[in-house]
């Protein structure tokens, strides 16, 4: 259940979980999110954890790595963005996790863009105060079209 969810600094051994995570395919389809190989996604958590002014943590659901939450500057936004496991879903996690979050993260405005069809984030991000405000980007070459979803207070 969601009343377990704790989150921690992210530590190195980590990553593989992580890893494993973001090559589920249908996970990757879900978010709209590219899987990277172990080499790259490797590169991105080193610079994600040297990147100043970047704030993430690992979600813990019962003693286990559930995936992470983290906010970033782009493009002069303050940004949300989460991933969980599979093996997590439908629980509360992601909810109660991106709840706890928003206790350290205290920027205001806070957006996420979110994948049209993630019903599943999308409302995640409305349970914890976010109203989508816009359109996103028009779909790239992927296709996917994203709206972008704020929290002002």
């Amino acid at each position: 259940m969601a009343g377990d969810i704790e989150l921690r600094e992210v530590r190195e051994e980590d990553e593989p979980v992580f890893f494993a995570q973001q090559n589920d395919p249908d996970a990757a389809r879900m978010a709209a999110f590219p899987i990277r190989d172990r080499e790259a996604h490797a590169a991105h958590w080193r610079k994600v954890r040297a990147t100043p002014g970047a704030l993430v943590r690992t979600v813990l659901s019962g003693g286990r790595i559930a995936g992470n939450v983290g906010s970033f500057e782009r493009s002069g936004r303050r940004l949300v963005g989460y991933w969980i496991g599979r093996d997590f879903w439908g629980r509360g996690v992601a909810t109660r996790a991106l709840a706890l979050f928003l206790e350290i993260e205290r920027t205001r405005p806070l957006d996420a863009f979110v994948a049209k069809h993630n019903a599943g984030s999308i409302r995640v991000l409305e349970k914890n105060g976010f109203v989508r405000i816009e359109d996103g980007a028009p779909p790239g070459e992927d296709g996917v079209e994203e709206w972008l979803m704020r929290r002002e207070g």
